[in-house]
């Protein structure tokens, strides 16, 4: 079972460590129904839009869902011009026997991103892995010094936590946001599907916990 936060350290631009337990206590309040004030506030806060530019990087966080979405949005994003290189970062998680990562950077290869262009981290099982073992793969081979601006792209409930963990990481790099998913309901109506709801506030439930153990830094910062 996937989960998100890390309990053991490998690597980072910004030193690190975590108590060995270090899972955050968050309770489980999923299935409320959400106060207006609420809804307001996850949509302007964890559902940041950002301005999108040309980047250097296209940080594609592994998933075990809305694969085809992930995808589609990364192709779009490199016939666009919208980054150079890409790493996609994912482990293999129950049920599947490959990667997140060579499932996802397959098929932007078959739909006409260079291979060459894409990186591969294989051994993440959380966001915060995503970003750690993602990170000596980068400096290796184009030198973290080289990347200036980062897109990360993943999922719409996920939304901020995603650059608020390469925050933690790598406070000096340009973030900016691309969300995916497969529901049919408008982003800004989140709240009026059930489970689009269901998932929004086990994530935005996280956010508070994740930052007071150290696990995601904020983001946009000012």
């Amino acid at each position: 079972m996937k989960c998100d936060f890390v309990k053991r350290g490998t690597y980072g631009i910004v030193p690190w460590r975590f108590p060995i337990s270090a899972e955050p206590d968050v309770t489980d309040r999923s299935t409320r129904l959400p106060t207006e004030a609420e809804i307001a506030a996850i949509s302007a806060e964890h559902l940041i839009v950002t301005p999108l530019k040309p980047a250097d990087l296209l940080f594609v966080f592994g998933t075990r869902v809305d694969v085809a979405e992930r995808v589609r949005e990364a192709v779009r994003l490199w016939r666009e011009g919208y980054f150079r290189w890409s790493i996609v970062s994912g482990g293999i998680t129950p049920g599947s026997e490959r990667p997140e990562c060579d499932i996802i950077a397959d098929a932007m290869i078959a739909h006409g991103v260079p291979a060459k262009m894409i990186l591969r981290e294989d051994r993440a099982m959380n966001t915060g892995e995503n970003v750690i073992f993602s990170l000596p793969i980068l400096d290796a081979a184009l030198g973290l010094a080289n990347i200036r601006s980062v897109i990360c792209l993943g999922n719409t409930w996920t939304a901020r936590r995603y650059p608020m963990t390469l925050q933690r990481h790598w406070p000096d790099v340009e973030k900016m946001l691309v969300m995916v998913d497969s529901f049919a309901t408008p982003r800004a109506l989140w709240h009026t599907d059930p489970e689009f709801r269901r998932r929004m506030l086990s994530e935005w439930d996280k956010i508070e916990p994740y930052k007071a153990k150290g696990f995601i830094a904020e983001w946009p910062v000012g």
